[in-house]
């Protein structure tokens, strides 16, 4: 009974939204991990005003592909071995490169296989990427293979740019700039926070990812508060009304005690469903657009709301709202101790999704 509704319509607001943050810089919209939960194919489609996507994996620009997306498409992590090579060049996905191993792979590639490269600068992450005297001699590597579209392009990725009081962005910028000051090609280094909060980042390609679903990538922020639209609604129905009396417990463990009498309404959403088994007692839920809130653990399949103080009189089938329109998913986020990007992305397969303009 749980379902997902995606706006159509508030990501192609979100993206105009980034476009006015970052009027000279083109968009490479970030949808991997099946588009943050949104549907991988179903996302590019109604972006197809993005100047360009990233994925993690080959798997999923092939689906891309497969699905009739033309657009330049990136993928994040490169690729790691001959085969998923010949499958990226075969479908034109441009690669990420930020290890010398799969500079032995281009090497080592097929004669006449081509590929469009972004050449990775670890500035300060420590995850991904060449740092130093290694980058510049990868960038020369690279530049002298056949096969390879010069002149390369460039990236990098910010570690903090969500925390902008720390000084770790701006020292990030001052190392890119400086290995790249000299080089042609692209770049691009702003995703979601920076984009909002770090201008000197946008150079010729932003990659956002979690704004363009409506989500804040600022603690305690919601997207609303940058201009942006929440994507996906994540909707149940109330299955079973029931009153229970002051002292009585309710749930796996009895972890909630009544302090009065207790109108509960029981939803058909669970830890199944991707529903956080974390939110605690006292997470807002929307049920008939009032606000209520959670009694007890969540379950598998169900939870329980305290509808004492609802205008409305809940009854079976009334609709419950447990994020989304009018109830921001970082705000059960923070009563999940957890982050909205593990939220959306953690929608299980049985929640049916479906699109609306």
């Amino acid at each position: 009974m749980a379902s997902v509704t995606i706006d159509i319509g508030a990501l192609r607001h979100n993206l105009d939204v980034i476009r006015r943050l970052a009027p000279k810089s083109r968009v490479m919209a970030v949808i991997k991990a099946n588009a943050y939960g949104h549907g991988l194919v179903k996302v590019a489609r109604a972006l197809d005003a993005a100047d360009a996507f990233a994925v993690a994996r080959v798997e999923e620009g092939l689906t891309l592909r497969e699905a009739g997306i033309k657009a330049r498409i990136l993928l994040l992590e490169g690729v790691f071995d001959s085969e998923q090579l010949d499958a990226a060049a075969a479908a034109d996905l441009e690669l990420v490169v930020h290890c010398p191993e799969q500079i032995e792979l281009l090497r080592a590639a097929q004669p006449g296989t081509t590929a469009t490269i972004w050449l990775k600068l670890d500035s300060g992450m420590n995850r991904l990427g060449f740092k130093g005297d290694a980058f510049r001699e990868a960038h020369a590597s690279l530049s002298a293979l056949p096969g390879l579209r010069t002149p390369l392009n460039v990236m990098t990725h910010l570690s903090s740019a969500d925390s902008p009081e720390l000084p770790t962005t701006a020292e990030q910028l001052l190392v890119f700039s400086a290995a790249t000051r000299s080089l042609a090609g692209e770049r691009s280094v702003g995703s979601s926070a920076a984009i909002l909060k770090f201008p000197e980042s946008h150079a010729d390609w932003v990659r956002p990812g979690l704004m363009l679903y409506g989500i804040s990538p600022f603690p305690r922020v919601s997207g609303a508060e940058h201009g942006l639209r929440p994507v996906m609604t994540l909707r149940s129905r109330v299955i079973a009304v029931k009153d229970v009396a002051e002292g009585e417990q309710v749930g796996y463990g009895g972890d909630w005690t009544a302090t009065r009498p207790t109108r509960l309404a029981i939803a058909s959403i669970g830890y199944g469903d991707g529903y956080p088994r974390s939110a605690a007692s006292g997470t807002p839920v929307l049920v008939n657009g009032e606000f209520a809130a959670l009694a007890g653990r969540i379950s598998m399949d169900m939870l329980a709301i305290d509808v004492t103080e609802t205008r409305q009189r809940v009854k079976v089938a009334d609709p419950v709202v447990l994020w989304g329109e009018g109830l921001p998913v970082e705000e059960v986020a923070l009563w999940a101790e957890t982050l909205a990007y593990t939220l959306v992305c953690g929608v299980t397969s049985r929640v049916v999704s479906t699109a609306q303009e």
